[in-house]
């Protein structure tokens, strides 16, 4: 598996318009084969920005680069610049990725 983070330091005063993009936007994700999985994440909030992640789960690596390469990346991609010309963030994201060499699941109970 190959878990493709995007870490966004976004500016204090313009975060729930920031979280109402990701909540309002159209994803294509569900449509590229290998997709697993997304989450948005909220972290710490410090002196200037507010914390974010996005996190995808990919069945590989070559799954993740196929997306980075279609069509509803671009799409995607296109409609996520659109908007407010105000800056939301302190900088360009910075993208993470790892490839997973360990997962350990929960086991179900008897009672479930």
């Amino acid at each position: 598996m190959f878990i493709a983070m995007n870490r966004f330091k976004v500016l204090k005063d313009v975060t729930q318009e920031f979280e109402q993009r990701w909540l309002t936007r159209e994803s294509y994700l569900h449509e590229l084969d290998g997709f697993i999985e997304f989450h948005m994440l909220r972290g710490p909030a410090h002196e200037d920005h507010v914390l974010y992640s996005s996190y995808t789960l990919w069945i590989s690596k070559a799954h993740f680069e196929a997306w980075t390469r279609s069509e509803q990346f671009r799409i995607s991609h296109i409609r996520a610049s659109s908007g407010s010309d105000k800056p939301m963030t302190l900088a360009h994201p910075e993208f993470e990725g790892f490839e997973v060499i360990q997962s350990i699941g929960r086991m179900p109970t008897a009672a479930e």
